[in-house]
């Protein structure tokens, strides 16, 4: 695409080029215990009848319906006891005329019996039960297949697995499950002055934030982080560290995206790949380059991020991450929770032209503007969410509402 370096594009064209790019998606089977937060790759359907018998749903007594009727307090009716079930127990005994069989809740119904009276409403003496109120055929027990009958649908793929529906499989005997198998992202830090946290740090150097910061994040997103790493502000060292993680579905650099002398990466991706944006209209983070690069059968997708970690968590959050939970399959499990509507403790300008990413602090369901530029840490450890202001925005009032979108995901 030739060597011209940040042709600003508007964020809403930059988010179409990314709505376009897509990765082969593939599926695994994993056990149930390790299907939580997981996205199903095939529908479900029943296995078995739910529940597999006809089942008593009240502590109580199965009896023949027609045997209560007229029973009241005044007049109660007496049956006799043949024998007591319990949950998981199996019956024995058939109830016929003038008996009944004491059931707890979940035990297997009787031969003969089509209504439980509950225990409150009877009185036992010895193996005699006086039932105090009638009951009607059907009361208080669940039909065999009543919630589902087997080969009847349950689950459709794409499902976001919560705890309530393992819960659903775990019903119909499942031990394992299908489901797509989560992205994995590679993120890499650029830049000669980077260290990793274990390392003394040394004059000029710097402890690498976006590591860390993108790992877990990539991580909210439903995806896995590989091994975050960093590399030298050079071509061999950017284009070395690419290769190496090109078996992942999605890189994710950070620094290197300017037009400086020391800002290689366009350089790198204009050569193994193809650049589809290098700079947005936004502010932080308007040297962003996102490319594809050939591997295989498949591209894999490359976001640049700026260097600054503030800049770096904007972009992400504004265009890469529900990118990430769209791969994923829990974008719209994500989109139920993002956003409140918050007032702006103070009036807040923007720039004319570019669309504003603007870190906030709630306190007591009040939003207040962090105004730290992008290199400031402590913006970081201060925020609990952002806000967007559109490009053709100039000033938001105090007492204004805005959508405030958190900063944490799954």
């Amino acid at each position: 695409m030739g060597k011209e370096f940040l042709n600003l594009m508007d964020p809403d064209d930059v988010k179409k080029i990314i709505d376009s790019l897509n990765i082969k998606r593939k599926i695994e089977n994993v056990n149930l215990s390790d299907a939580y937060q997981r996205v199903l790759a095939e529908d479900v359907y029943a296995a078995i009848d739910l529940p597999p018998f006809d089942r008593a749903s009240m502590d109580g007594y199965a009896v023949r319906a027609q045997d209560t009727f007229g029973a009241s307090e005044d007049n109660p009716i007496t049956l006799d006891l043949i024998e007591k079930i319990r949950a998981g127990d199996v019956p024995s005994k058939k109830v016929e005329k003038g008996t009944c069989s004491e059931v707890g809740t979940g035990a297997p119904m009787p031969d003969g019996s089509d209504a439980v009276v509950m225990v409150e409403v009877t009185d036992i003496k010895e193996n005699k039960v006086d039932i105090l109120e009638a009951v009607t055929p059907g009361t208080n027990w669940a039909i065999r297949g009543s919630d589902i009958e087997k080969g009847k649908f349950l689950l459709s793929e794409g499902t976001l697995l919560t705890a309530d529906k393992i819960g659903a499989l775990s019903a119909i005997g499942l031990d394992k499950i299908s489901v797509f198998t989560k992205p994995t992202v590679a993120v890499i830090s650029t830049g000669n002055e980077l260290i990793k946290p274990d390392e003394e740090l040394q004059h000029g150097k710097l402890y690498d934030i976006n590591s860390e910061s993108i790992s877990n994040a990539v991580k909210s997103c439903g995806c896995i982080p590989l091994a975050s790493t960093i590399a030298k502000d050079d071509y061999i060292s950017i284009k070395n560290k690419i290769d190496q993680y090109k078996h992942a579905d999605v890189i994710i650099t950070s620094g290197g995206t300017s037009a400086g002398a020391g800002d290689v990466l366009r350089q790198v991706v204009d050569d193994i790949g193809e650049v589809l944006v290098h700079g947005i209209s936004v502010k932080p983070g308007k040297p962003t380059l996102i490319g594809t690069l050939p591997e295989g059968d498949v591209d894999v997708i490359l976001f640049g991020l700026p260097g600054y970690p503030v800049s770096a968590l904007m972009i992400f959050h504004g265009f890469v991450a529900p990118f990430l939970r769209g791969v994923a399959g829990v974008k719209k499990f994500m989109e139920k929770k993002e956003g409140s509507v918050l007032k702006l403790s103070r009036r807040y300008h923007s720039a004319r032209g570019r669309s504003h990413f603007v870190l906030v602090k709630i306190e007591e369901d009040i939003a207040h503007p962090i105004l730290k530029d992008s290199g400031a840490i402590t913006a970081l450890a201060e925020a609990d969410g952002y806000f967007e202001v559109p490009k053709n925005v100039e000033i938001i009032e105090k007492d204004e509402e805005i959508n405030v979108m958190p900063l944490s995901g799954l």
